[in-house]
């Protein structure tokens, strides 16, 4: 069914639960304004956004551009910063927009939903691999998503759901809003920047379109065994049992791609061999044994862990993950350059920034079988954490006795599993 009619939705009660959804911590856009200014006179702002949203006459603002680490920290991503203002209309309109396409978006879908996350996308990865016993997994990495999108495809997967006016204008003006940077406004003819509210839930139904239907419609119809798809956003592995298969879909993908203006990055798109290793004997577990490793090559990264075969404690075999090896790096050099150059802070304000750094790091990183790498990594914050105290002054003024004294009044949190999971049975 195709939805003409939804902006009458959009009051000014909706408003104020849009504005109550929008984050009120964010970097402010081109403007300066801040969510505070803007509270302060909070119904005359939503009044007048309203009237301008539903006349035409709202003007969507230029983002403005800044770069954040990606991966190992070499590289950097741009992130587009919408004005609050935007922010809320955006919000909005996602929020109307999600009660269309929730109902279409299928279970292989995590990213930015409602009610779903990233440790539901591993979760149900991890389930797939050990009730599959492994398989070959496509990792596939789609290059510059956000800023190669095609408008032209954008809107013609909207018209299949919805062709409200109101709506559509205001999409259309956040596509064309263009990018400020170094002072100037570049208008991109794809794309949709990264870190706009709506952004993430314009990509969903980009690739719903593009990829999870193509894959659950015409592509599992064709395979001999039983394959699966896990999306969070522009992220995806596609994990399959046979190697013939694989093999044929890694040959159609890029040409599926290609028709809606995408493509594979060809250094980190690669078909993983993730079989999982036999059952061994008792006599060739001896330590040093060949036999007894498991395949080093097989494995992947996907949101951020490492995934592997590990041994369980009855001597099978699991999927394990851990923290990759780029996101730990960056951590810790993130961590290193804050506290370099917030050395000469008072004690307590360092001690409450790094409970909160490592609080929110044992958050999402906090899960089973990754006990050592969160361990390994508070170790060394309290290692950072000496090393810069010492160098408050030109005599070093913190041996380790009065360090673990410190450490008494202002201890760090302890390294923790937040998210647990049942492991399964080591099959025979």
């Amino acid at each position: 069914m195709v939805f003409t009619s939804l902006a009458h939705f959009i009051d000014i009660d909706f408003l104020r639960a849009a504005y109550a959804r929008t984050r009120k911590d964010g970097a402010t856009g081109i403007d300066g304004q801040t969510a505070d200014a803007y509270g302060a006179n909070l119904e005359e702002n939503l009044q007048s956004l309203l009237d301008r949203f539903k006349s035409g006459a709202y003007h969507a603002p230029p983002v403005r551009r800044v770069y954040i680490p990606k991966g190992d920290g070499r590289k950097q991503r741009p992130i587009g910063i919408p004005t609050f203002e935007d922010k809320v209309l955006q919000r909005a309109v996602a929020m109307i927009l999600e009660a269309v396409y929730e109902q279409d978006f299928l279970e292989c879908s995590f990213g930015f939903r409602p009610g779903r996350s990233a440790h539901q996308a591993l979760a149900k990865l991890r389930e797939g691999l050990t009730s599959m016993r492994g398989g070959w997994v496509l990792d596939m990495d789609i290059r510059a998503f956000f800023d190669t999108l095609d408008h032209g495809h954008l809107r013609g997967f909207l018209d299949q759901r919805v062709r409200d006016g109101v709506l559509r204008r205001a999409i259309d003006k956040w596509l064309a809003a263009g990018v400020l940077e170094a002072g100037n406004v570049n208008r991109p003819e794809g794309g949709t920047p990264q870190g706009g509210v709506i952004s993430p839930l314009l990509a969903n139904i980009y690739l719903h379109a593009v990829l999870d239907e193509w894959f659950h419609n015409q592509v599992l119809p064709c395979m001999r065994a039983p394959a699966f798809l896990i999306r969070y956003a522009d992220d995806a592995v596609l994990v399959f049992t046979l190697e013939k298969d694989a093999q044929r879909v890694m040959e159609v993908l890029p040409k599926r791609l290609g028709r809606f203006g995408l493509s594979l990055h060809p250094e980190k798109t690669r078909l993983v061999r993730f079989l999982r290793p036999p059952i061994l004997r008792p006599a060739n577990r001896r330590e040093g044994s060949k036999t007894a490793d498991p395949n080093r090559q097989g494995t992947f990264v996907f949101l951020g862990f490492t995934h592997h075969w590990g041994r369980t404690l009855r001597g099978g075999w699991a999927v394990r993950q851990k923290t990759a090896a780029s996101r730990f790096g960056r951590t810790m050099k993130a961590v290193n350059k804050w506290l370099r150059d917030h050395r000469h802070w008072p004690i307590e304000a360092q001690h409450q920034m790094l409970v909160r750094k490592l609080q929110g790091h044992f958050a999402y990183f906090g899960i089973s079988s990754n006990g050592a790498r969160i361990r390994a990594l508070r170790e060394l914050v309290l290692q950072l954490w000496r090393k810069w105290l010492n160098r408050r002054s030109q005599r070093k003024c913190m041996p380790w006795y009065r360090y673990l004294r410190l450490l008494e009044r202002y201890p760090l949190p302890r390294a923790r599993i937040v998210h647990t999971y049942v492991r399964p049975a080591a099959n025979p």
